[in-house]
């Protein structure tokens, strides 16, 4: 939650990765979402969990920096 007050993407959620198997009872699994976060480990997770339950439009937007840019690495959005 800190460092989503920090900076984050405009509309994005806030979804702590110990709170993603509930999300998972509210999140569309078919609408793609880009995951990131501080390091971009937690991010690597959470898109393994989401896809080993049916999200297969997930993608690991690498990490989320306190400057308010997104470092990705080869990400498959087009």
């Amino acid at each position: 939650a800190e460092e989503y007050k920090e900076g984050h993407i405009e509309g994005s959620l806030n979804i702590p990765l110990d709170e993603i198997g509930e999300a998972m009872t509210w999140l569309v699994k078919d609408v793609p979402a880009v995951v990131v976060c501080a390091s971009g480990s937690r991010s690597e997770v959470a898109v393994t969990l989401l896809k080993a339950n049916g999200f297969e439009k997930i993608y690991n937007g690498g990490r989320w920096n306190s400057f308010g840019n997104i470092k990705v690495g080869a990400c498959p959005i087009k």
